[in-house]
């Protein structure tokens, strides 16, 4: 008799891989190397905010110290590729955080982030496309600006007040270009990200020629500009802006995660993920120190250009060729973050639709090409739409939630991961047993719980080495309550911070409460078991590399603002319709029709 299933279990049923440790089957074409993930995850990061991104925040928030400001944003940064690396090495499949997420912690929030990653990706490109549009059109006068607004006006509140035809044929072409050959548009990719670090190398040597370090020891009772001086030399806005001005370049760091949604075109996947992954941070986390460097010393840095420090800087010093080299390493830098932000879209949708969450033309894979054709186009369509009718700035600020919750769910992912023992097995009824089928919980009917056992796993008394099921439950407990902690310290310091910083009592009180217990937690989880050493990729120092970064995460999510939530709620009704009126059927009967061939497979077994 096939078993009956709850609600409950179906939205967290876990996603089974190979317990064998090898790649499996896939039906997408192995065509890429290291070096082309590394330009992927390169060319979809430094975009053109490597041209910009440096001056805004020297000039307002960090002064000289912007380069502190960017190596902080790089570590933290750090923290979540580790993540992204090991689960490369472990977990080598399409989907990224979408299938991190739903072999550790379940279906429905597997979807919830998939769902975002969706929202990421096609704003990411939108908006990419809408700057590139903007880019050329401060180049020639506003030409397609004013052509565009004659064709056809828009006379719409929330849209933008013209199409931009050329935004939504850019995605046209690439979108199509990427359908039908990954491998030679991976080339393309390659050589424009090549040429965008060749410019940023020139950047550097140029402005290293012409630096100043005069600029850096700034009296600002000897400047009569009118600009934001603040207390002048290298921390003008002390070192509590320093800190401001990494949390705004931690997003310039965002965008090496596509590199995970490769997991099945990758040669030698395992090895390949987590080594590009670390050397495409290192390679982008150079750039954008030297660029900083380069920058505050050739140029004071309450002189900076918020809108074009670079070029300004270059014309500063005398130096026009330079300028324009800088401007055509603009446009080369927003065509390489095109084809990053486009790439990953259609690989998270396929991965959806093959588990059924999705609608299963979107996982439809073309036997010549090897590419989910029909996702790519649909994808790439969808995100024309939004590229050409809306004007984006106030929607980029949902990148940074769903990049956000996708960096805090894969850090949770790993930090559970390692003290489980049963999470890589293939998702193939006939190959292994009913106990390595869809897992709903962390616990088996074979373990009783009693307050004296848990009690006793808590401090772990009998010293045990491998994780059970009372010990991976401890684990997810006080995983969920290091979230719940952080978040209250969040709010306590976003909303009490002023009396923090004037030292009353009851602040300080609560604020201590607070961490003494997330150092408790830790130490707790610290406590259990967890799975024996494999040769793959690790995150070191778990749980507390995973726990420093779910913090930070939290953190920058609640410096969001409200209008931003309210628009993140409305795109999750749209996918939560999505899922419990087709995603979620699709996978009860794939339950269903899972478990009664397990019933199947022991009844011959008996025979």
């Amino acid at each position: 008799m096939v078993q009956q299933f709850s609600p409950w279990k179906v939205l967290t049923r876990r996603k089974n891989l190979q317990a064998d440790g090898s790649e499996g089957e896939t039906k997408l074409n192995r065509v890429l190397g290291l070096w082309d993930l590394t330009a992927l995850g390169v060319g979809s990061t430094l975009g053109a905010g490597v041209y910009v991104l440096a001056g805004q925040i020297a000039k307002d928030q960090a002064g000289p110290s912007v380069m502190i400001s960017f190596a902080i944003a790089a570590l933290a940064s750090l923290l979540a590729g580790v993540c992204y690396a090991e689960f490369g090495a472990r977990v080598p499949k399409a989907g990224s955080a979408y299938v991190y997420s739903y072999v550790c912690i379940g279906e429905f929030v597997a979807f919830v982030i998939g769902w975002n990653l969706i929202l990421e990706y096609v704003i990411g490109t939108a908006s990419v496309c809408r700057g590139i549009s903007l880019y050329l059109d401060s180049l020639l006068n506003d030409t397609l600006k004013n052509t565009f607004a004659e064709v056809a006006p828009m006379n719409v509140s929330f849209l933008g007040s013209y199409f931009d035809f050329l935004a939504f044929g850019l995605v046209v072409v690439f979108g199509v270009a990427l359908a039908f050959g990954v491998e030679t548009s991976t080339m393309a990719n390659n050589f424009v990200t090549c040429l965008n670090i060749f410019i940023l190398g020139f950047v550097i040597i140029a402005g290293a020629i012409k630096a100043d370090f005069s600029n850096w020891t700034v009296d600002p009772s000897t400047i009569s500009a009118n600009a934001t001086i603040g207390s002048g030399g290298f921390f003008p806005f002390g070192f509590e802006g320093t800190l401001r001005g990494a949390a705004t370049c931690f997003f310039g760091f965002v965008g090496f995660d596509c590199i995970a949604t490769t997991g099945e075109e990758v040669r030698n996947p395992r090895k390949n993920i987590p080594k590009s992954i670390l050397l495409s941070l290192l390679i982008i986390f150079l750039c954008y120190f030297g660029v900083s460097t380069v920058l505050t010393l050739m140029l004071p840095y309450y002189l900076q250009d918020a809108n074009a420090p670079l070029p300004y800087a270059f014309e500063y010093v005398g130096w026009p060729v330079a300028m324009w080299i800088v401007t055509i390493g603009g446009l080369v830098g927003l065509m390489a973050s095109l084809f990053g932000a486009l790439f990953p879209l259609p690989r998270v949708m396929y991965s959806m639709a093959q588990d059924g969450l999705l609608f299963k033309f979107l996982g439809k894979v073309s036997p010549r090409f090897r590419v989910p054709v029909t996702g790519s186009i649909v994808s790439a369509l969808f995100t024309a739409a939004i590229a050409g009718l809306f004007d984006l700035a106030q929607l980029v600020s949902l990148l940074s939630i769903g990049t956000l919750l996708a960096y805090s769910v894969v850090a949770i992912s790993i930090m559970l991961l390692r003290y489980m023992d049963y999470c890589e097995v293939e998702e193939n009824p006939g190959q292994r047993e009913v106990r390595a089928s869809e897992t709903t919980s962390l616990t088996s009917s074979s373990e009783r719980f009693t307050w004296g056992s848990v009690c006793t796993q808590l401090f772990n008394v009998h010293r045990l080495r491998e994780p059970n099921a009372i010990s991976s439950r401890i684990v997810g407990v006080l995983a969920t309550l290091f979230c719940l902690i952080s978040l209250g310290i969040g709010v306590l310091i976003m909303q009490a911070h002023h009396l923090i910083a004037s030292k009353e009592v009851w602040a300080l009180t609560l604020l201590a409460i607070l961490v003494v217990l997330m150092f408790l937690d830790i130490l707790l989880i610290c406590l259990q078991p967890r799975e024996a050493r494999r040769r793959l990729f690790r995150v070191p120092f778990v749980p507390i590399v995973p726990a420093i970064s779910i913090f930070i995460n939290i953190y920058l999510m609640l410096q969001l603002d409200s209008w931003t939530w309210i628009r993140f709620g409305v795109w999750m009704i749209v996918g939560l319709s999505i899922y419990f009126f087709y995603g979620l059927p699709n996978s009860y009967r794939e339950m269903k029709r899972q478990r009664a061939g397990w019933q199947k497979l022991k009844y011959s077994d008996r025979l």
